[in-house]
């Protein structure tokens, strides 16, 4: 119980409450939040549960015991996020790292997924060119060809890239982590479209796989992904050498093919030289006009769900290793991410 302040702090952080709004939820004062935020004080379990039912939590998550974790930001642009929201944010990839570690921790350590740079990685980058050629060297080191990569967040987790869905706010993309100096982690808004989703990831790895130096590293980033996600030479074959336009259904049908925007498309074919910067402005003009800068057309595509962590914890109950109430623990209440049949299995499990 002596940690608990710092539980309870995090899970206020989590919920993007004050102490005041925390303190009028669950019915108690703000003197006494903080008293028990500092550990002054030792809330009853009958106050805990309030606090606990007021932040959406289980009474576990106060009493769990917590794996060591320092997380470093790898790089972060401006934000828009308030302090608050940056709070909320941090809190939320902290508690789903927990779980996370905590499981990966039920298994044996040859059997725990971890990241190693390829060799050249990071890979300097002191030109624009050179975030392309550093995509395109990534992609021959994990020997993905030029095709498409069918799933983004499926790739990042076998390269042992841990990936989360964050609810964040509404100015919250996407932001990376080092944990205790070991391994990058990938939270990204969830409930974002599958383009959009798998191009903040292709983003992030950039974060992660470069050395910036003279060049701007967001715009080095946004390469990169554009890179990653259309290898030049694929880009060039879908599209030829030179065009003075770009058909909408024909950059609808390649975003469905590659996953990635026709927004992203345009600017691929302006970065290449594909599109001239006249053709291009001709090509965004159009693109405009018909109010396809904040909706494309067509339905979006599915977001991509991380699949590794569920996986892991249906092992464990498969082998009779953990309960079904410490699987609702490890998964955590906050984001429903089994399927309605994995719900079913934990239901008639055991």
């Amino acid at each position: 119980m002596k940690d608990i302040g710092e539980r309870l702090k995090l899970a206020r952080k989590m919920a993007h409450l004050s102490q005041q709004e925390l303190a009028d939820r669950a019915g108690v004062s703000k003197m006494a939040i903080s008293k028990y935020e500092h550990n002054q004080m030792l809330p009853g379990s009958d106050v805990l549960l309030k606090l606990a039912n007021a932040l959406g939590v289980r009474m576990e998550f106060f009493l769990r015991s917590v794996p060591e974790l320092e997380i470093k930001p790898v790089y972060r642009a401006h934000s828009q996020m308030n302090k608050k929201a940056e709070e909320a944010v941090i809190a939320q990839v902290q508690e789903w790292l927990e779980r996370y570690i905590a499981l990966e921790n039920l298994f044996p350590p040859e059997e725990r997924l971890t990241f190693t740079f390829p060799g050249g990685f990071p890979y300097p980058v002191r030109r624009m060119e050179d975030a392309e050629q550093a995509a395109e060297t990534l992609r021959a080191a994990w020997r993905l060809g030029d095709d498409a990569i069918e799933n983004m967040t499926e790739l990042l987790e076998l390269s042992g890239i841990k990936v989360g869905l964050i609810e964040g706010d509404d100015h919250f993309d996407a932001c990376t982590f080092w944990i205790n100096d070991q391994a990058p982690v990938i939270a990204v808004k969830q409930g974002v479209p599958g383009d959009r989703e798998r191009f903040d990831l292709a983003h992030e790895l950039g974060h992660i796989m470069m050395d910036v130096d003279g060049v701007d590293e967001e715009k080095a980033a946004y390469r990169f992904a554009a890179a990653f996600l259309v290898p030049a030479h694929s880009a060039f074959l879908e599209l030829g050498c030179s065009r003075r336009s770009l058909d909408p259904y024909e950059l609808l049908l390649l975003k469905k093919q590659y996953g990635m925007s026709m927004a992203a498309w345009i600017h691929r074919a302006q970065d290449l030289g594909i599109l001239s910067p006249g053709d291009a402005q001709r090509t965004w003009q159009e693109f405009s006009a018909r109010g396809w800068r904040k909706h494309e057309p067509s339905e979006s595509l599915p977001t991509e769900e991380p699949q590794r962590q569920q996986r892991l914890i249906l092992r464990l109950l498969a082998e009779d290793v953990i309960s079904r109430s410490k699987a609702k623990e490890l998964l955590g209440e906050r984001v429903a991410l089994f399927s309605e049949q994995e719900r079913v299995t934990l239901e008639v499990h055991r």
